[in-house]
């Protein structure tokens, strides 16, 4: 048997609606927050403007929500819509300043590897972002679409507007492309 609350007479429908509205708001956070921010970490390689581009992700999601039509793209492609119009906001609005991570300084100085451990994983990183620097921004979009979000290449399809296999042998080519920039490095 199905419960259902009867609600006050003298309860305002808005407030019925704001709760609703509210639920499922906490619902598509908790769902898709993680993937959001690996996604968007990918594409900035910094923790700090990860957390604030995901902000701006879920506040644009929740001031938008009514413009959603399931008729014209699943949900989940429709968010990272929003996920990557905000990463290149980001990129559009940055100058082409040179700015270094305090997030790498922090963990060299906080202790957890060992210092050479840490240089050396910091010039692994810095080759492998050299290396993604030379690929056009499709490319790179789609690697961090596939491994910061780890999208299936169905969605990764309908959110760039391209066929499945297209994504494929994108993929495919550009990881091509990225081991013989990067040469004999090991990843960890």
């Amino acid at each position: 048997m199905q419960e259902r609350a009867i609600p006050h007479p003298y309860i305002q429908k808005e407030l019925l609606s704001s709760i609703d509205a509210e639920a499922t708001f906490t619902l598509i956070f908790e769902t898709y927050y993680k993937r959001i921010y690996n996604y968007i970490h990918y594409r900035v390689n910094c923790h700090f403007t990860a957390e604030d581009l995901t902000s701006q992700v879920f506040e644009k999601t929740m001031n938008k929500i009514n413009t959603y039509s399931p008729s014209k793209s699943p949900f989940e492609v429709w968010l990272f819509a929003i996920a990557r119009n905000v990463v290149n906001d980001h990129y559009r609005g940055q100058k082409k300043w040179d700015l270094f991570s305090l997030d790498g300084l922090k963990e060299l100085v906080s202790g957890r590897k060992g210092p050479e451990s840490l240089v050396i994983q910091g010039e692994v990183n810095d080759r492998l972002q050299q290396a993604l620097q030379t690929l056009h921004t499709r490319e790179r979009n789609m690697l961090a679409l596939k491994f910061g979000a780890e999208l299936k290449n169905t969605e990764i399809s309908q959110l760039m507007g391209i066929t499945e296999d297209n994504v494929g042998v994108i993929l495919y080519r550009t990881m091509k492309k990225l081991r013989k920039t990067l040469g004999s490095v090991e990843l960890e």
